[in-house]
Protein backbone atom coordinates (compact mmCIF):
# COMPACT_ATOMS: atom_id res chain seq x y z
CA UNK A 1 0.00 0.00 0.00
CA UNK A 2 1.16 3.58 -0.57
CA UNK A 3 1.55 5.43 1.87
CA UNK A 4 3.82 8.23 0.83
CA UNK A 5 2.26 11.16 1.98
CA UNK A 6 4.29 13.46 -0.72
CA UNK A 7 2.53 11.17 -3.71
CA UNK A 8 -0.78 11.66 -2.08
CA UNK A 9 -0.29 15.18 -2.22
CA UNK A 10 0.47 15.60 -5.66
CA UNK A 11 -2.60 13.52 -6.42
CA UNK A 12 -4.67 16.90 -6.16
CA UNK A 13 -7.26 15.73 -4.44
CA UNK A 14 -10.03 18.77 -4.23
CA UNK A 15 -11.99 18.94 -1.32
CA UNK A 16 -14.07 21.59 -0.81
CA UNK A 17 -13.96 23.96 2.34
CA UNK A 18 -17.16 23.31 3.41
CA UNK A 19 -16.87 19.23 3.75
CA UNK A 20 -13.74 20.33 5.36
CA UNK A 21 -15.01 22.44 7.75
CA UNK A 22 -17.34 19.72 8.67
CA UNK A 23 -14.67 17.01 9.20
CA UNK A 24 -13.09 19.67 11.55
CA UNK A 25 -16.25 20.15 13.50
CA UNK A 26 -17.30 16.35 13.86
CA UNK A 27 -13.73 16.41 15.06
CA UNK A 28 -14.26 18.97 18.24
CA UNK A 29 -18.29 17.77 18.16
CA UNK A 30 -18.00 17.83 21.88
CA UNK A 31 -17.42 22.25 22.13
CA UNK A 32 -20.86 22.61 20.60
CA UNK A 33 -22.06 23.75 23.77
CA UNK A 34 -19.30 26.45 23.75
CA UNK A 35 -19.45 27.11 19.95
CA UNK A 36 -23.29 27.75 20.67
CA UNK A 37 -22.68 30.56 23.55
CA UNK A 38 -19.87 32.18 21.78
CA UNK A 39 -22.39 32.26 18.98
CA UNK A 40 -24.29 33.84 21.28
CA UNK A 41 -22.12 36.29 22.69
CA UNK A 42 -21.07 37.62 19.07
CA UNK A 43 -24.96 37.76 18.27
CA UNK A 44 -25.33 40.03 21.03
CA UNK A 45 -22.69 42.02 20.68
CA UNK A 46 -22.78 43.07 17.21
CA UNK A 47 -26.46 43.50 17.94
CA UNK A 48 -25.39 46.27 19.84
CA UNK A 49 -22.82 47.68 17.58
CA UNK A 50 -25.50 47.79 14.70
CA UNK A 51 -28.07 49.79 17.02
CA UNK A 52 -25.44 52.42 18.10
CA UNK A 53 -25.41 54.46 14.36
CA UNK A 54 -29.25 54.38 14.35
CA UNK A 55 -29.60 55.35 17.68
CA UNK A 56 -26.86 58.44 16.66
CA UNK A 57 -28.94 59.44 14.10
CA UNK A 58 -31.88 59.75 15.58
CA UNK A 59 -30.45 61.75 18.18
CA UNK A 60 -28.38 64.01 15.72
CA UNK A 61 -32.28 64.58 14.11
CA UNK A 62 -34.48 64.43 17.00
CA UNK A 63 -32.18 66.63 19.57
CA UNK A 64 -28.79 67.95 18.11
CA UNK A 65 -30.29 70.09 15.67
CA UNK A 66 -33.22 71.23 17.86
CA UNK A 67 -31.18 71.60 20.60
CA UNK A 68 -32.36 69.19 23.22
CA UNK A 69 -29.28 68.46 25.08
CA UNK A 70 -31.02 66.30 27.98
CA UNK A 71 -32.45 63.82 24.93
CA UNK A 72 -28.28 64.12 23.75
CA UNK A 73 -27.24 62.80 27.82
CA UNK A 74 -29.98 60.52 27.83
CA UNK A 75 -29.35 58.73 25.01
CA UNK A 76 -25.32 59.09 25.15
CA UNK A 77 -25.86 57.20 28.72
CA UNK A 78 -27.95 54.44 26.63
CA UNK A 79 -24.82 54.18 23.96
CA UNK A 80 -22.48 53.44 26.78
CA UNK A 81 -24.71 51.23 28.83
CA UNK A 82 -24.46 49.34 25.12
CA UNK A 83 -20.81 49.40 24.46
CA UNK A 84 -20.00 48.17 28.02
CA UNK A 85 -22.25 45.33 27.25
CA UNK A 86 -20.01 44.62 23.98
CA UNK A 87 -17.33 45.01 25.61
CA UNK A 88 -18.27 41.77 28.77
CA UNK A 89 -19.57 40.11 25.49
CA UNK A 90 -16.26 40.11 23.65
CA UNK A 91 -14.05 39.51 26.52
CA UNK A 92 -16.69 36.29 27.10
CA UNK A 93 -16.68 34.94 24.02
CA UNK A 94 -12.75 35.67 23.74
CA UNK A 95 -12.11 33.30 26.44
CA UNK A 96 -14.52 30.82 25.21
CA UNK A 97 -12.71 30.20 22.06
CA UNK A 98 -9.71 30.18 23.49
CA UNK A 99 -10.47 27.31 26.07
CA UNK A 100 -12.04 25.78 22.44
CA UNK A 101 -9.15 26.40 20.36
CA UNK A 102 -6.64 24.74 23.10
CA UNK A 103 -9.03 21.66 24.04
CA UNK A 104 -9.03 21.20 19.88
CA UNK A 105 -5.35 21.69 20.10
CA UNK A 106 -4.91 18.91 22.35
CA UNK A 107 -7.76 16.73 20.64
CA UNK A 108 -6.27 17.00 16.98
CA UNK A 109 -2.63 16.29 18.18
CA UNK A 110 -4.22 13.04 20.55
CA UNK A 111 -6.16 11.95 17.03
CA UNK A 112 -2.87 12.52 14.89
CA UNK A 113 -0.52 10.73 17.42
CA UNK A 114 -2.77 7.72 17.89
CA UNK A 115 -3.29 7.36 14.47
CA UNK A 116 0.46 7.20 13.47
CA UNK A 117 0.63 4.53 16.34
CA UNK A 118 -1.54 2.34 14.40
CA UNK A 119 0.11 3.19 10.73
CA UNK A 120 2.26 0.13 9.71
CA UNK A 121 6.07 0.25 9.64
CA UNK A 122 5.96 0.73 6.17
CA UNK A 123 4.34 3.88 6.29
CA UNK A 124 6.96 5.45 8.09
CA UNK A 125 9.66 3.96 5.83
CA UNK A 126 8.22 6.16 2.79
CA UNK A 127 7.62 9.41 5.16
CA UNK A 128 10.11 11.56 7.03
CA UNK A 129 9.96 11.70 10.50
CA UNK A 130 10.43 15.66 10.55
CA UNK A 131 7.92 16.20 7.82
CA UNK A 132 5.80 14.20 10.37
CA UNK A 133 6.64 16.34 13.49
CA UNK A 134 5.98 19.36 11.29
CA UNK A 135 2.45 18.04 10.97
CA UNK A 136 1.98 16.99 14.52
CA UNK A 137 3.10 20.04 15.91
CA UNK A 138 3.23 23.11 13.06
CA UNK A 139 0.20 22.42 11.15
CA UNK A 140 -2.26 21.58 13.85
CA UNK A 141 -0.70 25.23 15.75
CA UNK A 142 -2.09 27.05 12.65
CA UNK A 143 -5.58 25.39 13.66
CA UNK A 144 -5.78 26.44 16.87
CA UNK A 145 -4.67 29.92 16.07
CA UNK A 146 -7.51 30.43 14.02
CA UNK A 147 -10.30 28.77 16.26
CA UNK A 148 -9.07 30.53 19.46
CA UNK A 149 -7.88 33.95 17.84
CA UNK A 150 -9.59 34.10 13.91
CA UNK A 151 -12.76 32.36 14.06
CA UNK A 152 -15.24 34.47 16.24
CA UNK A 153 -13.83 37.59 14.84
CA UNK A 154 -14.57 35.81 11.71
CA UNK A 155 -17.81 35.16 12.33
CA UNK A 156 -18.44 38.52 13.83
CA UNK A 157 -17.58 40.46 10.90
CA UNK A 158 -19.53 38.25 8.84
CA UNK A 159 -22.71 38.91 11.34
CA UNK A 160 -21.43 42.41 11.40
CA UNK A 161 -22.04 42.50 7.82
CA UNK A 162 -25.15 40.93 6.96
CA UNK A 163 -26.70 43.81 9.78
CA UNK A 164 -24.98 46.79 8.29
CA UNK A 165 -26.39 45.55 4.51
CA UNK A 166 -29.67 45.22 5.90
CA UNK A 167 -29.83 48.40 7.67
CA UNK A 168 -28.53 49.82 4.43
CA UNK A 169 -31.46 48.70 2.33
CA UNK A 170 -34.20 48.77 4.87
CA UNK A 171 -32.89 52.84 5.07
CA UNK A 172 -32.85 53.75 1.52
CA UNK A 173 -33.12 50.80 -1.17
CA UNK A 174 -31.13 52.95 -3.90
CA UNK A 175 -28.37 54.12 -1.63
CA UNK A 176 -27.89 51.11 -0.27
CA UNK A 177 -27.87 49.60 -3.71
CA UNK A 178 -25.12 51.56 -4.97
CA UNK A 179 -23.19 51.51 -1.85
CA UNK A 180 -23.15 47.49 -1.62
CA UNK A 181 -22.61 47.21 -5.70
CA UNK A 182 -18.38 47.26 -4.83
CA UNK A 183 -18.93 44.58 -2.02
CA UNK A 184 -19.71 42.01 -6.31
CA UNK A 185 -16.26 42.76 -7.16
CA UNK A 186 -15.13 41.98 -3.88
CA UNK A 187 -16.69 38.74 -3.78
CA UNK A 188 -15.61 37.94 -7.04
CA UNK A 189 -12.05 38.64 -6.97
CA UNK A 190 -12.24 36.38 -3.50
CA UNK A 191 -13.88 33.20 -5.33
CA UNK A 192 -10.99 33.20 -8.15
CA UNK A 193 -8.39 34.24 -5.56
CA UNK A 194 -8.75 31.67 -2.78
CA UNK A 195 -7.80 28.77 -4.35
CA UNK A 196 -4.16 30.53 -5.74
CA UNK A 197 -3.63 31.77 -1.71
CA UNK A 198 -4.93 28.00 -0.37
CA UNK A 199 -2.16 26.44 -2.76
CA UNK A 200 0.47 29.02 -1.78
CA UNK A 201 -0.20 28.52 1.80
CA UNK A 202 0.17 24.60 1.43
CA UNK A 203 3.27 24.83 -0.24
CA UNK A 204 5.10 26.50 2.31
CA UNK A 205 3.86 24.45 5.10
CA UNK A 206 5.26 21.35 2.92
CA UNK A 207 8.82 22.90 2.90
CA UNK A 208 8.34 23.62 6.62
CA UNK A 209 7.98 19.97 6.69
CA UNK A 210 10.98 19.14 4.54
CA UNK A 211 13.06 21.88 6.48
CA UNK A 212 12.19 19.94 9.88
CA UNK A 213 12.94 16.47 8.17
CA UNK A 214 16.19 17.88 6.98
CA UNK A 215 17.10 19.40 10.46
CA UNK A 216 16.44 16.31 12.45
CA UNK A 217 18.35 13.97 9.50
CA UNK A 218 21.48 15.56 9.97
CA UNK A 219 21.31 15.99 13.37
CA UNK A 220 20.46 12.60 13.75
CA UNK A 221 23.88 11.56 11.39
CA UNK A 222 26.04 14.53 13.08
CA UNK A 223 28.62 11.67 13.98
CA UNK A 224 28.74 10.60 10.31
CA UNK A 225 29.04 13.97 9.39
CA UNK A 226 32.14 14.97 11.87
CA UNK A 227 33.60 11.36 11.22
CA UNK A 228 33.69 11.93 7.25
CA UNK A 229 34.27 15.99 7.62
CA UNK A 230 30.92 16.64 5.57
CA UNK A 231 29.52 19.31 7.32
CA UNK A 232 29.99 20.81 3.52
CA UNK A 233 27.69 18.79 2.27
CA UNK A 234 24.96 18.95 4.94
CA UNK A 235 25.23 22.56 5.25
CA UNK A 236 24.52 22.53 1.33
CA UNK A 237 21.06 20.40 1.96
CA UNK A 238 20.05 22.55 4.43
CA UNK A 239 20.91 25.63 2.66
CA UNK A 240 18.34 24.00 -0.38
CA UNK A 241 15.44 23.33 2.02
CA UNK A 242 16.05 26.89 3.77
CA UNK A 243 16.16 28.20 0.09
CA UNK A 244 12.78 26.31 -0.76
CA UNK A 245 11.46 27.40 2.97
CA UNK A 246 11.99 31.22 2.46
CA UNK A 247 10.80 31.28 -1.44
CA UNK A 248 7.67 29.54 -0.33
CA UNK A 249 7.06 31.77 2.65
CA UNK A 250 7.72 35.00 0.49
CA UNK A 251 4.99 33.79 -2.13
CA UNK A 252 2.23 32.61 1.04
CA UNK A 253 2.98 35.97 2.66
CA UNK A 254 2.14 37.94 -0.53
CA UNK A 255 -0.43 35.69 -1.30
CA UNK A 256 -1.94 36.35 2.30
CA UNK A 257 -1.77 39.91 1.84
CA UNK A 258 -3.44 40.56 -1.38
CA UNK A 259 -7.14 40.92 -0.64
CA UNK A 260 -6.44 43.50 2.01
CA UNK A 261 -5.44 46.65 -0.51
CA UNK A 262 -7.85 45.38 -2.77
CA UNK A 263 -10.51 45.40 -0.16
CA UNK A 264 -9.30 48.45 1.58
CA UNK A 265 -9.63 49.89 -2.44
CA UNK A 266 -13.40 48.58 -2.78
CA UNK A 267 -14.36 50.00 1.11
CA UNK A 268 -12.89 53.46 0.18
CA UNK A 269 -15.32 53.86 -3.41
CA UNK A 270 -18.29 52.75 -1.46
CA UNK A 271 -17.83 55.26 1.04
CA UNK A 272 -17.28 58.07 -1.61
CA UNK A 273 -20.59 56.45 -2.96
CA UNK A 274 -22.61 56.89 0.04
CA UNK A 275 -21.15 60.53 0.51
CA UNK A 276 -22.16 61.62 -3.10
CA UNK A 277 -24.74 60.30 -3.46
CA UNK A 278 -26.36 60.99 0.37
CA UNK A 279 -25.60 64.69 -0.17
CA UNK A 280 -27.47 64.45 -3.38
CA UNK A 281 -30.68 62.86 -1.78
CA UNK A 282 -29.97 65.80 0.95
CA UNK A 283 -30.47 68.63 -1.65
CA UNK A 284 -33.32 67.07 -2.98
CA UNK A 285 -34.65 67.02 0.57
CA UNK A 286 -35.40 63.05 0.52
CA UNK A 287 -32.67 62.50 3.31
CA UNK A 288 -31.19 64.15 6.53
CA UNK A 289 -27.98 64.87 7.89
CA UNK A 290 -28.85 62.02 10.86
CA UNK A 291 -29.74 59.74 8.70
CA UNK A 292 -26.71 60.54 6.12
CA UNK A 293 -24.16 60.05 9.50
CA UNK A 294 -26.24 56.64 10.38
CA UNK A 295 -25.69 55.66 6.65
CA UNK A 296 -21.92 56.83 6.81
CA UNK A 297 -21.52 55.03 9.64
CA UNK A 298 -23.17 51.38 8.73
CA UNK A 299 -21.30 51.73 5.12
CA UNK A 300 -17.87 51.28 7.87
CA UNK A 301 -19.12 48.69 9.46
CA UNK A 302 -19.91 46.76 6.07
CA UNK A 303 -16.81 47.32 4.58
CA UNK A 304 -14.50 47.42 7.77
CA UNK A 305 -15.00 43.89 8.49
CA UNK A 306 -14.58 43.11 4.92
CA UNK A 307 -11.40 44.54 5.25
CA UNK A 308 -10.80 42.33 8.48
CA UNK A 309 -11.83 39.33 6.90
CA UNK A 310 -9.01 40.19 4.13
CA UNK A 311 -6.80 38.91 6.68
CA UNK A 312 -8.71 36.58 8.35
CA UNK A 313 -9.96 34.89 5.00
CA UNK A 314 -5.98 34.24 4.73
CA UNK A 315 -5.65 32.89 8.30
CA UNK A 316 -8.29 30.51 7.50
CA UNK A 317 -6.62 29.50 3.82
CA UNK A 318 -3.36 29.16 5.84
CA UNK A 319 -5.83 26.74 8.47
CA UNK A 320 -7.21 25.10 5.79
CA UNK A 321 -4.02 24.15 4.21
CA UNK A 322 -2.92 23.21 7.04
CA UNK A 323 -6.00 20.81 7.93
CA UNK A 324 -6.06 19.45 4.71
CA UNK A 325 -1.74 17.71 5.34
CA UNK A 326 -3.50 16.30 8.80
CA UNK A 327 -6.60 14.79 7.23
CA UNK A 328 -4.11 13.66 4.89
CA UNK A 329 -2.71 10.93 7.99
CA UNK A 330 -6.22 10.73 10.05
CA UNK A 331 -7.68 9.32 6.38
CA UNK A 332 -5.40 6.61 5.85
CA UNK A 333 -5.60 2.59 7.78
CA UNK A 334 -3.33 -0.05 8.32
CA UNK A 335 -3.17 -2.86 5.92
CA UNK A 336 -2.00 -4.70 8.55
CA UNK A 337 -5.65 -5.11 9.98
CA UNK A 338 -6.73 -8.14 12.04
CA UNK A 339 -8.71 -10.96 10.26
CA UNK A 340 -11.74 -12.69 10.91
CA UNK A 341 -11.73 -15.56 13.17
CA UNK A 342 -9.90 -18.44 10.76
CA UNK A 343 -10.68 -22.34 11.74
CA UNK A 344 -6.83 -23.37 13.08
CA UNK A 345 -5.75 -26.66 11.66
CA UNK A 346 -3.19 -28.77 13.58
CA UNK A 347 0.51 -28.78 12.99
CA UNK A 348 3.60 -29.42 14.23
CA UNK A 349 5.23 -26.64 13.32
CA UNK A 350 5.13 -23.08 15.18
CA UNK A 351 5.37 -20.71 12.21
CA UNK A 352 4.68 -22.01 8.36
CA UNK A 353 5.19 -19.59 5.47
CA UNK A 354 3.08 -21.27 2.31
CA UNK A 355 4.16 -20.05 -0.94
CA UNK A 356 4.48 -16.68 0.50
CA UNK A 357 5.42 -13.90 -2.46
CA UNK A 358 6.52 -10.28 -0.74
CA UNK A 359 7.20 -6.63 -2.61
CA UNK A 360 7.60 -3.61 -1.24
CA UNK A 361 6.66 -1.84 -3.86
CA UNK A 362 4.18 -2.69 -6.80
CA UNK A 363 6.24 -4.56 -9.64
CA UNK A 364 9.21 -4.84 -7.90
CA UNK A 365 8.93 -8.57 -6.27
CA UNK A 366 11.62 -9.16 -2.94
CA UNK A 367 10.32 -12.73 -2.08
CA UNK A 368 8.82 -15.23 -4.24
CA UNK A 369 7.37 -18.71 -4.06
CA UNK A 370 8.82 -18.95 -0.05
CA UNK A 371 7.52 -22.15 1.96
CA UNK A 372 9.12 -23.81 4.96
CA UNK A 373 8.00 -24.44 8.63
CA UNK A 374 9.89 -23.82 11.56
CA UNK A 375 9.17 -26.41 14.62
CA UNK A 376 9.39 -26.16 18.34
CA UNK A 377 12.50 -26.11 20.42
CA UNK A 378 15.16 -25.67 16.87
CA UNK A 379 17.15 -22.95 16.18
CA UNK A 380 17.13 -21.91 12.51
CA UNK A 381 19.73 -19.44 10.93
CA UNK A 382 19.03 -17.24 8.06
CA UNK A 383 22.51 -16.69 5.97
CA UNK A 384 22.95 -15.30 2.70
CA UNK A 385 24.53 -11.66 0.85
CA UNK A 386 23.59 -7.94 1.76
CA UNK A 387 20.54 -7.72 0.24
CA UNK A 388 19.34 -11.02 0.00
CA UNK A 389 16.13 -10.75 1.37
CA UNK A 390 17.34 -12.17 5.43
CA UNK A 391 15.69 -9.48 7.11
CA UNK A 392 12.48 -9.07 4.87
CA UNK A 393 11.94 -12.94 5.44
CA UNK A 394 12.07 -11.79 9.60
CA UNK A 395 10.09 -8.92 9.03
CA UNK A 396 7.21 -11.06 7.78
CA UNK A 397 7.35 -13.83 10.47
CA UNK A 398 7.05 -10.88 12.70
CA UNK A 399 4.46 -9.65 10.34
CA UNK A 400 5.45 -5.90 10.25
CA UNK A 401 4.94 -6.29 7.11
CA UNK A 402 1.82 -9.07 5.24
CA UNK A 403 2.55 -11.57 2.47
CA UNK A 404 1.51 -10.12 -0.71
CA UNK A 405 0.49 -13.81 -1.52
CA UNK A 406 0.63 -16.60 0.19
CA UNK A 407 0.29 -17.08 4.21
CA UNK A 408 1.84 -17.34 7.14
CA UNK A 409 0.48 -19.64 9.75
CA UNK A 410 1.13 -19.28 13.50
CA UNK A 411 0.28 -22.57 15.76
CA UNK A 412 -1.56 -23.71 12.68
CA UNK A 413 -3.56 -20.17 12.19
CA UNK A 414 -3.21 -17.19 10.01
CA UNK A 415 -1.16 -15.29 11.73
CA UNK A 416 -3.31 -12.09 10.84
CA UNK A 417 -6.20 -13.76 12.75
CA UNK A 418 -4.25 -12.61 15.93
CA UNK A 419 -4.40 -9.36 17.91
CA UNK A 420 -0.95 -7.08 18.11
CA UNK A 421 -1.28 -7.75 21.63
CA UNK A 422 -1.25 -11.59 21.06
CA UNK A 423 1.54 -11.58 18.71
CA UNK A 424 3.93 -9.99 19.80
CA UNK A 425 3.78 -11.50 23.21
CA UNK A 426 4.34 -15.27 20.86
CA UNK A 427 6.65 -13.42 18.88
CA UNK A 428 9.97 -11.44 20.13
CA UNK A 429 12.10 -9.98 17.48
CA UNK A 430 15.76 -8.13 18.59
CA UNK A 431 16.99 -5.74 16.00
CA UNK A 432 20.97 -5.00 15.06
CA UNK A 433 20.27 -1.15 16.38
CA UNK A 434 17.68 -1.06 19.33
CA UNK A 435 15.41 1.51 20.16
CA UNK A 436 15.24 2.29 23.12
CA UNK A 437 13.10 5.29 25.88
CA UNK A 438 14.19 7.75 27.88
CA UNK A 439 13.94 6.58 31.25
CA UNK A 440 15.96 3.22 33.40
CA UNK A 441 16.89 0.21 32.53
CA UNK A 442 13.93 -1.34 34.57
CA UNK A 443 11.49 0.84 32.22
CA UNK A 444 13.03 -0.29 29.20
CA UNK A 445 13.32 -3.94 29.87
CA UNK A 446 9.46 -4.34 31.15
CA UNK A 447 8.35 -1.92 28.28
CA UNK A 448 5.03 -3.11 27.00
CA UNK A 449 4.82 -6.09 29.41
CA UNK A 450 1.81 -6.04 31.73
CA UNK A 451 2.70 -9.03 33.20
CA UNK A 452 5.39 -7.17 35.25
CA UNK A 453 4.62 -3.42 35.25
CA UNK A 454 3.11 -3.24 38.50
CA UNK A 455 6.76 -5.49 40.07
CA UNK A 456 8.67 -3.85 42.46
CA UNK A 457 12.27 -3.90 42.24
CA UNK A 458 13.03 -6.69 44.11
CA UNK A 459 10.17 -8.90 42.79
CA UNK A 460 11.66 -7.95 38.89
CA UNK A 461 15.12 -8.69 40.18
CA UNK A 462 13.74 -12.47 41.11
CA UNK A 463 12.00 -12.43 37.51
CA UNK A 464 14.96 -11.49 36.14
CA UNK A 465 17.34 -14.06 38.27
CA UNK A 466 15.15 -17.10 37.39
CA UNK A 467 15.25 -15.92 33.31
CA UNK A 468 19.41 -16.25 34.17
CA UNK A 469 19.58 -12.33 33.26
CA UNK A 470 21.39 -11.52 36.65
CA UNK A 471 24.85 -11.08 35.02
CA UNK A 472 23.52 -8.83 32.52
CA UNK A 473 22.08 -6.63 34.55
CA UNK A 474 25.62 -5.92 36.87
CA UNK A 475 26.83 -4.74 33.76
CA UNK A 476 25.18 -1.66 34.57
CA UNK A 477 26.79 0.82 36.81
CA UNK A 478 23.20 1.71 38.70
CA UNK A 479 21.62 -2.09 38.21
CA UNK A 480 17.80 -1.65 37.31
CA UNK A 481 17.87 2.04 38.16
CA UNK A 482 20.81 2.68 35.62
CA UNK A 483 19.31 6.14 33.29
CA UNK A 484 19.05 6.35 29.82
CA UNK A 485 19.01 8.43 27.00
CA UNK A 486 17.56 8.29 24.14
CA UNK A 487 20.00 9.08 21.11
CA UNK A 488 22.60 9.61 23.68
CA UNK A 489 25.75 7.51 24.51
CA UNK A 490 25.52 7.66 28.21
CA UNK A 491 25.22 3.94 27.68
CA UNK A 492 27.25 1.81 24.78
CA UNK A 493 25.97 0.14 21.88
CA UNK A 494 26.39 -3.11 23.16
CA UNK A 495 24.39 -2.22 26.64
CA UNK A 496 21.69 -0.95 24.33
CA UNK A 497 21.64 -3.98 22.67
CA UNK A 498 21.74 -6.10 25.98
CA UNK A 499 18.58 -4.04 27.29
CA UNK A 500 16.85 -5.04 24.22
CA UNK A 501 17.73 -8.44 24.88
CA UNK A 502 16.26 -9.02 28.52
CA UNK A 503 12.97 -7.00 26.87
CA UNK A 504 12.72 -9.62 24.49
CA UNK A 505 13.59 -12.88 26.34
CA UNK A 506 11.48 -11.65 29.81
CA UNK A 507 8.10 -11.90 27.48
CA UNK A 508 9.25 -15.77 27.25
CA UNK A 509 8.10 -15.61 23.27
CA UNK A 510 7.31 -19.02 21.01
CA UNK A 511 9.50 -17.35 18.77
CA UNK A 512 12.83 -15.44 18.98
CA UNK A 513 14.31 -13.40 16.26
CA UNK A 514 17.52 -12.40 16.23
CA UNK A 515 18.73 -9.86 13.77
CA UNK A 516 22.47 -9.14 14.21
CA UNK A 517 21.51 -8.72 17.35
CA UNK A 518 25.34 -10.01 18.72
CA UNK A 519 27.20 -7.91 16.21
CA UNK A 520 27.54 -4.63 18.77
CA UNK A 521 28.54 -7.07 21.55
CA UNK A 522 32.25 -8.08 22.67
CA UNK A 523 33.24 -11.96 23.07
CA UNK A 524 32.32 -12.41 27.05
CA UNK A 525 29.15 -10.94 26.80
CA UNK A 526 28.10 -12.79 23.73
CA UNK A 527 28.97 -15.90 25.51
CA UNK A 528 26.51 -14.54 28.61
CA UNK A 529 23.89 -14.48 25.88
CA UNK A 530 24.66 -17.59 24.51
CA UNK A 531 24.05 -18.92 27.90
CA UNK A 532 21.09 -17.37 28.35
CA UNK A 533 19.81 -18.46 24.92
CA UNK A 534 20.78 -21.79 26.23
CA UNK A 535 17.85 -21.92 29.28
CA UNK A 536 15.18 -20.21 27.00
CA UNK A 537 11.84 -22.63 26.91
CA UNK A 538 12.32 -25.77 25.30
CA UNK A 539 9.50 -25.00 22.57
CA UNK A 540 11.16 -21.90 22.07
CA UNK A 541 11.81 -21.63 18.27
CA UNK A 542 15.28 -19.15 17.78
CA UNK A 543 15.59 -17.46 14.42
CA UNK A 544 18.86 -15.86 13.76
CA UNK A 545 20.16 -13.50 10.79
CA UNK A 546 24.04 -13.68 11.64
CA UNK A 547 26.97 -13.56 9.28
CA UNK A 548 29.69 -14.73 11.65
CA UNK A 549 29.95 -18.68 11.49
CA UNK A 550 29.58 -19.02 15.75
CA UNK A 551 26.37 -17.61 15.65
CA UNK A 552 25.26 -20.08 13.05
CA UNK A 553 27.30 -23.44 13.81
CA UNK A 554 25.16 -25.08 16.34
CA UNK A 555 21.62 -23.87 14.00
CA UNK A 556 19.43 -26.96 13.83
CA UNK A 557 18.71 -26.16 10.40
CA UNK A 558 20.41 -23.76 7.87
CA UNK A 559 18.04 -21.27 5.59
CA UNK A 560 19.91 -19.79 2.59
CA UNK A 561 18.12 -16.60 1.12
CA UNK A 562 18.87 -14.56 -1.97
CA UNK A 563 17.40 -13.77 -5.04
CA UNK A 564 14.08 -13.52 -3.72
CA UNK A 565 14.53 -17.22 -2.79
CA UNK A 566 14.56 -19.30 0.76
CA UNK A 567 16.20 -22.76 0.02
CA UNK A 568 17.58 -25.38 3.12
CA UNK A 569 20.96 -25.39 2.75
CA UNK A 570 21.80 -28.55 4.30
CA UNK A 571 25.29 -29.12 6.13
CA UNK A 572 27.39 -26.19 7.41
CA UNK A 573 29.74 -26.47 4.93
CA UNK A 574 27.24 -26.77 2.13
CA UNK A 575 25.86 -23.09 3.25
CA UNK A 576 29.53 -22.01 3.43
CA UNK A 577 29.68 -22.57 0.14
CA UNK A 578 26.34 -21.12 -1.01
CA UNK A 579 27.12 -17.78 0.73
CA UNK A 580 30.16 -17.71 -0.90
CA UNK A 581 28.81 -18.22 -4.34
CA UNK A 582 26.10 -15.49 -3.20
CA UNK A 583 28.71 -12.97 -3.06
CA UNK A 584 30.30 -13.50 -6.13
CA UNK A 585 27.25 -13.33 -8.10
CA UNK A 586 25.85 -10.58 -5.99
Amino acid sequence: MNYNLNKINNKEKKTSTIAALKKLLELISAEKANLWMALIAILVNSTLLLLGPLIIGHTIDAYVRTKQFNGVLLFSALLFGMYLITLVTGYFQTKLMGGVGQRMLYTLRNAIFNKLQELPVSFFNQNKAGDLISRVNNDTDKLNQFFSQSLMQFVGSIVTMTGAGVFLLAINIKLGLAALSPAIFILVFTGIVSPWVKKRNASNLKSVGGMSAEIQESLNNFKVIIAFNRRDYFRKRFDQANQENYKTAIAAGLANNVFVPVYGMFSSLAQLIVLSYGIYLISRGEFTIGLLVSYFAYATNFYNPLRQLAALWANFQVAMAGWDRITEILSLTTDLKQSEDITGEKSNAVLEFRDVHFSYTEGEEILHHISFKLEKGKTYALIGPTGGGKTTTASLIARLYDPTQGRVLLNGKDIRSYSPEERTQKIGFILQEPFLFTGTVRENIIYGNLKYKDYTNAELEKVIEKAHLRELILLFDEGLETSVISGSDNISLGQKQLIAFMRAVLRNPDILILDEATANIDTITEKLLAIILEHLSKETVLVVIAHRLNTIENADEIFFVNAGEVVRAGTMQHAMDMLLEGKRNS
